[in-house]
């Protein structure tokens, strides 16, 4: 399950205190980082780590990870710049001018200009909890006279990108498919040692990739008005803290006066899966939690998470993790043992 991945996050941020952002900025050839640590306000339960390098003039790329729900910060536009988003781990969300939120998950990459998102304050949303991403900023103004090199020998036409992404206030979208992942996937695994030149190697290979692109061929993310995506998170809330009963689509509908197909279609947006295949791996998350925490029998864990029948949840456990619930506690279990051991 990819939420068991998020204990990576948690090993990355364990310095960090809770409601606190810290930026790291490295230099390239002098070879400095520089550290900010910033109080994150009102939101006191999340971690936020950002790494920044410049690049090229005009151009930089930003890593970040996340444990969280949310959190907002302030800012200015600059029309001619282009920021691109891939997202590798978890959901994030953000709200646009127009008053719309849009979510991407994990493989997925959004293309847009700022223009497209709030000015001044704008709030970040992660899901699921936690987020791994990326993200490439790059001033137009300046790439027309300072294209990289070897680019800079190419025909590339001057303002194509801008014509192409920032000539409407709409967000495109690339889902994960193999060519955006041959672009992104190694940058989270490289040495830091190597990070300078494989970025710079990797940024015009995207710059490449959307020059390539067509956005008319491709899809236009599908964002919803704030007020329904708060409905959601209500819905959400209400269904994760109510793990022992069953709400049907048509119940929801009723109690938050949303259109199910609505309901439906923007839930899945915001979480990254249809309803009933999200409740199932929640509750079996919840589940293997408490295997590897207590000592509940089987059937009580089952019941608690809301399974009247064992056989069933045994199916389901196994159908999301790929092992049984006994075996998933003896392997837990045996692995605590033998760090003990070694202690």
């Amino acid at each position: 399950m990819e939420k068991e991945l998020s204990c990576q996050l948690k090993e990355r941020l364990k310095d960090l205190d809770a409601g606190q952002c810290l930026l790291r900025i490295y230099s390239y050839p002098a070879k400095t980082v520089q550290e900010k640590l910033f109080p994150l306000g009102d939101f006191k339960d999340t971690k936020l780590l950002l790494e920044h390098y410049d690049l090229y003039p005009g151009m930089g790329i930003t890593f970040a990870w996340c444990l969280g729900h949310k959190f907002a910060f302030h800012h200015s536009h600059k029309p001619s710049v282009l920021k691109i988003d891939h997202c590798n781990l978890g959901r994030i969300g953000w709200n646009m001018e127009n008053g719309q939120s849009l979510y991407v998950g994990k493989g997925d990459l959004a293309v847009h200009c700022r223009d497209a998102c709030k000015e001044s304050r704008t709030e970040i949303t992660f899901p699921l909890g936690y987020y791994e991403g990326i993200t490439v900023s790059i001033d137009l103004d300046v790439l027309k006279t300072s294209l990289p090199s070897p680019l800079n020998e190419t025909e590339l036409p001057e303002g194509l990108l801008f014509h192409k992404f920032c000539t409407s206030q709409e967000i495109f979208s690339f889902p994960a498919n193999k060519r955006v992942e041959h672009i992104f996937s190694e940058l989270y695994h490289l040495p830091q040692e190597m990070k300078f030149p494989y970025l710079k190697l990797k940024c015009q290979e995207l710059l490449l990739f959307l020059y390539m692109e067509d956005p008319s061929q491709g899809k236009a993310a599908d964002p919803y008005y704030s007020d329904q995506v708060e409905i959601i998170r209500s819905v959400h809330s209400l269904l994760t803290q109510n793990l022992t009963k069953r709400f049907t689509i048509e119940e929801l509908s009723k109690k938050y006066l949303i259109n199910s197909s609505a309901l439906k279609s923007i839930f899945k947006s915001v979480y990254g899966l249809p309803i009933a295949s999200y409740m199932k791996e929640y509750r079996i998350q919840q589940a293997a939690a408490m295997l590897r925490c207590s000592q509940e029998s089987i059937s009580s864990i089952a019941l608690s998470v809301g399974y009247e029948s064992p056989s069933k949840f045994t199916n389901a456990f196994k159908s999301v993790t790929g092992i049984l619930p006994t075996d998933y506690r003896k392997q837990y279990q045996g692995e605590n043992h033998r760090k003990e051991t070694r202690i």
